[in-house]
């Protein structure tokens, strides 16, 4: 496992790559809050959006995991504790009121980002309806 990246990796790259061509900017392999050890792969910081590109493997992608062949029963573990921690994160984050917004590393780049754009539109959107400062973050 110590040779697995834990940023910059090929869906990462392209998920980026994407998003700054959209026009979005955001702050790369950050924690969203500085207290709770969980890093988001991009955070948009204005709109209080974090990003996590979950592998498929490594979180349990209802679509394309694959059960681990040797030590099957460590790696299952794995995959449930990694949900059980990916869920923990969301509700800390929704209490503070960030959305966690979860990708899986086999979607297409460009669709993620349109749903991301609209997503930090609404958020812009709704703080300058509060009378607050506009959610950044193109």
């Amino acid at each position: 496992m110590q040779s697995n990246k834990s940023r910059d990796t090929k869906p990462e790259l392209r998920l980026r790559r994407a998003a700054h061509a959209k026009g979005l900017r955001y702050r790369v392999a950050m924690r969203p809050l500085p207290k709770l050890r969980r890093t988001a792969d991009m955070v948009f910081t204005r709109a209080k959006v974090a990003v996590f590109l979950d592998g498929c493997f490594w979180h349990g992608c209802p679509e394309h995991h694959t059960v681990a062949k040797t030590n099957a029963e460590y790696w299952a573990e794995k995959v449930r504790r990694n949900g059980e921690r990916d869920r923990e994160t969301d509700e800390a984050l929704a209490a503070a009121g960030w959305i966690a917004f979860r990708v899986w590393e086999h979607e297409h780049p460009e669709e993620v980002v349109e749903r991301l754009a609209a997503l930090i539109l609404a958020r812009r959107q709704d703080s300058s309806e509060l009378g607050g400062r506009p959610a950044g973050d193109p």
